[in-house]
């Protein structure tokens, strides 16, 4: 006899139709490690390996090494992407675009300055220190095109030179000019003779050695630490092994980016003294006023560039959102320096060339009432209408023949 048996309509427990296994565990699947169960050798649990981990073998799963990760079976490990911040990235493309603008208004301003380089507005504003502070300002906006270039050690090189340089060179200019003005004033209230270091070879040598402390620094840097690049596979190492990345970068903290523009910071601040010191000078003088107001713009933007670039430290972004705060800074600083110093003056040039004529000049012999009685210059009573009796020199040079001019403007 046979018997016959319907498996089909056979119920087993549960409800499950299937018909059972007759082992105590199946077989794990990739990426699936075998857990065994305490008392009963035979038999184990499929554990999955999680995070950076791997299935080196039946039983076991291991980390992989701190450049890789696991690939999509995690049988195995794989290299871990490199990513850069690429040029088409709206990281790169806002902070370019600002400085192909910057740059090209620069190079025109630079262009109207020396073709019109003996009108008497080019010369008042001081021809050497200008073409100082206009390349400064030209720098500043080109360090944006290092930062994005893909890091190697020649792009690494030039970062560490030109990082600081553009603002050493701007705030060197101005601190020059402004401590200039405050001196004569100082030497006004004492003598009738002129301070010493006045004239435009002795400022250039004056704003050279400021910028030559900022070289030093650098060719330091360079002798202690050579410009390398690294993968920096910590910043962009998420819990999501798919979405790590490793970042290539150039070997600058940010305590080195802290020293390379701390200098530069030192200067800015120092000038901003001064230009507190000679906000009360007249206004025709050697744009006092106009730099005052531009070192107060500077340094609201640098403040609040300060708590976004370093409270960014621990973010996925941090790249790129560090990469763009520092270039538009650095561009929105010399944005500032142009807008308020030299549109002005190109704008009379082009545009109103019947005052771009000369001004009768004024010796330093003596300045009158402006710097011996500063406390009566707020006050402008010494003149009808606020103005006051004064022997100043916008540019600083005297007369062959020793002829003092006097001149009255008002100031307030």
């Amino acid at each position: 006899n046979f018997y016959y048996i319907y498996v089909e309509a056979m119920q087993w427990r549960a409800g499950d139709p299937s018909l059972p296994a007759s082992v105590c565990s199946v077989p794990c699947r990739m990426g699936e490690r075998k857990k065994i169960v305490k008392g009963v050798p035979c038999c184990w649990h499929c554990e999955r390996c999680e995070g950076y981990h791997f299935q080196a073998n039946e039983f076991s799963c291991e980390l992989c090494p701190y450049e890789q990760r696991p690939d999509a079976n995690r049988t195995g490990c794989q290299n871990i992407p490199i990513i850069k911040l690429e040029w088409h990235s709206p990281w790169a493309v806002i902070p370019v675009f600002i400085s192909m603008l910057g740059i090209i208004t620069t190079t025109f301003v630079i262009v109207t300055f020396v073709r019109y380089n003996e009108t008497p507005i080019v010369r008042a504003s001081g021809r050497e220190m200008s073409y100082v502070l206009l390349t400064g300002i030209f720098l500043c906006y080109a360090i944006t095109f290092l930062m994005i270039a893909a890091p190697d050690v020649g792009v690494c090189s030039f970062r560490r030179i030109f990082l600081g340089l553009g603002m050493c060179f701007s705030y060197a200019a101005l601190l020059t000019k402004t401590n200039r003005i405050h001196r004569i004033f100082e030497q006004g209230k004492k003598s009738v003779s002129a301070p010493r270091f006045i004239s435009p070879a002795s400022q250039l040598v004056i704003t050279f050695s400021l910028i030559s402390v900022q070289l030093l620094g650098v060719f330091v840097w360079f002798a202690v630490d050579p410009p390398h690049t690294f993968v920096d596979y910590g910043e962009q190492r998420t819990q999501d092994p798919a979405a790590a990345r490793g970042v290539l970068k150039c070997d600058i903290s940010d305590l080195s980016l802290i020293c390379s523009l701390g200098y530069s910071i030192l200067l800015m601040v120092t000038c901003t003294v001064y230009a507190i010191k000679t906000r009360g000078v007249p206004e025709t003088f050697n744009e006092a006023k106009p730099i005052g107001f531009t070192m107060y713009t500077t340094c609201i933007i640098w403040l609040a560039f300060i708590p976004i670039f370093f409270g960014t430290a621990q973010s996925a972004e941090r790249m790129y959102i560090q990469t763009t705060t520092l270039t538009i800074s650095l561009s929105l600083s010399a944005s500032v320096s142009l807008g308020m110093l030299y549109m002005p003056k190109v704008y009379v040039i082009i545009f109103h060339p019947e005052q771009n004529i000369p001004k009768r000049k004024r010796s330093f012999k003596a300045i009158v009432t402006a710097a011996a009685m500063s406390g009566k210059l707020q006050k402008g009573g010494d003149r009808p209408n606020g103005e006051v009796k004064t022997e100043l020199c916008e540019s600083m040079e005297t007369n062959s023949d020793g002829t003092t001019f006097i001149g009255y403007f008002k100031l307030f």
